[in-house]
């Protein structure tokens, strides 16, 4: 009977396939510079590693991440290192300030092509696990958090949640702005552009060197 997936077991697990995928020779991705089709590509593959050794539950489209168990709640992202970025389902305007509501396993790559053998080599530089508390957009919170230390109020809030465009109603603001002085917001590392769906960008997560509470460096900036 294979064991239950564990978030310490998962970033084991990531750490071995960054190792193993970056020295194998891969037809299958040979001239793709799709990036969609990347990232799909290695979560499959990770997903059916893990499924290999531990009993795991998968999500579907219909449950919006990846590994939607309680005690996993995590959403795989691959991104690569030329633009590290992706998209994400837009829920609330909250996420921006309050994360996003789950946690992030986090793969850059840097494809490389070999003309002579017709395989492709992705080179994982980095790869974290960021928890949901850290998931929000960093300059909004770092705003935020600066703006409570200086005593804002609520109106004051609601004027800086104006002024960064926050995709949210007037009734909304004013649920946030409440919430933002009863519960006060962690600084997030994301970078988080409004669209219809959210823009994440996890520049600051590759670039990161301090050791951040909530932040796991697998591999990358050693």
């Amino acid at each position: 009977m294979k064991p239950q997936l564990t978030i310490p077991a998962m970033i084991i697990e990531a750490k071995k396939f960054c190792f193993t995928e970056s020295v194998f020779d891969n037809n299958e991705l040979y001239g793709i510079t799709d990036g969609k089709a990347v990232g799909t590509f290695v979560e499959h593959k990770f997903q059916y590693t893990l499924s290999e050794k531990y009993e795991i539950v998968i999500g579907s489209s219909a449950k919006g991440i990846d590994f939607p168990a309680l005690e996993i709640n995590t959403d795989i992202k691959v991104t690569s290192i030329r633009q590290p970025q992706s998209s994400c389902p837009f829920k609330s305007a909250e996420q921006k300030i309050f994360g996003l509501g789950y946690n992030l396993l986090l793969f850059v790559y840097d494809k490389i092509d070999n003309p002579q053998t017709k395989t492709a080599r992705l080179n994982f530089v980095n790869c974290s696990f960021i928890e949901q508390h850290r998931t929000a957009d960093y300059q909004t919170t770092k705003s935020i958090m600066q703006l409570l230390k200086n005593n804002a109020n609520q109106e004051e809030i609601i004027a800086y949640l104006i002024e960064r465009n926050l995709p949210a109603d007037e009734i909304l603001l004013t649920q946030l702005a409440e919430k933002i002085l009863l519960q006060p917001p962690q600084q997030g590392y994301l970078t988080i552009s409004n669209a219809l769906q959210w823009r994440l960008q996890y520049g600051r997560i590759v670039d990161l060197k301090e050791q951040i509470n909530g932040i796991t460096r697998i591999i990358g900036n050693d």
